[in-house]
């Protein structure tokens, strides 16, 4: 389990780098796994305030990513992974972008909205934006008129 922040503002939005596993540097989302315990809402902004020196107010649930892959090991061995990644919106608040120190990411910057096709990142990266672009423009779902109630069952009848 992990949850990451779609911080977007004029135009830009917060991306930090992060070494995939042939070494190439590719851009990911603010955010990463969830300790024991913690709440995905905490874990979102830990992650951010670790990975980009910033504070955030997190706005909305985005949507949720579930990702399965399997993957060589040594020895011949595969192992089965299976990521959920709850996506959160999210707005900074305080703070000043730093890069993280001894951590899993080595640069944060705000990347041009435009740009991000040309970067090499990850497709979580891609996968948030367009839950981002896809989301109600108030903000929020739209008003769902209620079920009409349903009246109870009648009584079982006792067959004995």
């Amino acid at each position: 389990m992990a949850a990451y922040a779609v911080c977007v503002r004029d135009g830009q939005v917060l991306l930090a780098r992060s070494p995939a596993p042939d070494g190439t540097p590719e851009w990911v989302l603010p955010g990463g796994g969830m300790e024991h315990g913690e709440d995905p809402y905490d874990t979102v902004r830990r992650e951010v305030t670790e990975e980009t020196g910033y504070r955030i107010e997190v706005t909305g649930l985005l949507g949720v990513d579930s990702l399965r892959l399997t993957r060589p090991r040594r020895l011949g061995r595969t192992v089965d992974h299976h990521a959920v990644r709850l996506v959160y919106e999210a707005r900074v608040t305080g703070g000043e972008l730093r890069n993280e120190v001894d951590g899993s990411t080595d640069l944060a910057a705000w990347q041009d909205l435009t740009a991000v096709p040309g970067l090499t990142r990850v497709a979580l990266v891609d996968t948030a934006l367009g839950l981002w672009r896809e989301r109600p423009a108030a903000g929020r779902l739209p008003t769902v008129e209620p079920e009409p109630e349903i009246p109870p069952l009648p009584p079982q009848m006792n067959a004995e």
